[in-house]
């Protein structure tokens, strides 16, 4: 596997699942389902969601140089991924309530997705504005779900029409699992969505460039 991608050298803690899986070969891995994904996040077990084992090994290496290079998560993604109006935190939101302007949020393509059977596509929308988590394992508030619920219907399951809600899941990471808790996102996994569909979604608008 080579020192780089050692779990006593990874630059983030490894979960028990993260250990299991550099323990096995892609052939060995077996892909999350459709079916496998739903009862995941029905049941709030988003610790048991797992990489590829080749994809897990350069994520790894990958994080380790990106942090080497820019400090921090945080930093690489305002630099190269997330709008430039945003500027640094702590910021300005045009709206106090997530996902109520669309000049707060930018969905994009997971760089890095988890391993995921063909068809469905990793999803994540990050938002400057902030979301209320509790106190606990800082898991979402019962308000911070309904009003991101509310968004992916409006945003992603009302484009896809007539049975778009089961082509579409969601949840956020509790903080303990995020990669980068210092920005606000939420993921969102699609199931066959025509690719001029995933562009229009993930398209820069006006607002991202100039606030």
């Amino acid at each position: 596997m080579g020192d780089d991608s050692a779990p006593e050298a990874a630059p983030f803690p490894l979960t028990e699942v993260d250990k299991w899986v550099l323990s096995q070969t892609d052939e060995e891995y077996a892909w999350h389902t459709w079916d496998d994904l739903t009862k995941i996040i029905a049941n709030n077990a988003l610790d048991v969601l797992k990489r590829k084992p080749s994809d897990l090994k350069r994520y790894i290496k990958w994080t380790a140089e990106t942090k080497a290079e820019h400090g921090n998560m945080t930093n690489y993604l305002l630099a190269h991924r997330l709008p430039k109006v945003w500027g640094s935190p702590p910021f300005h939101a045009v709206s106090s309530v997530p996902f109520g302007n669309p000049a707060d949020y930018r969905v994009l393509i997971n760089d890095w997705p988890y391993g995921l059977e063909p068809g469905i596509t990793h999803i994540v929308v990050w938002t400057r504005t902030p979301m209320d988590s509790d106190l606990d394992r800082g898991d979402m508030t019962p308000e911070s779900r309904r009003i991101a619920a509310a968004f992916v219907k409006r945003y992603f399951v009302d484009r896809l029409g007539p049975g778009g809600e089961d082509r579409v899941l969601w949840f956020k990471n509790w903080v303990a699992l995020q990669s980068v808790p210092a920005l606000e996102h939420i993921h969102v996994l699609v199931k066959d969505v025509e690719l001029s569909v995933m562009e229009e979604w993930t398209r820069e608008q006006e607002w991202h460039r100039h606030g």
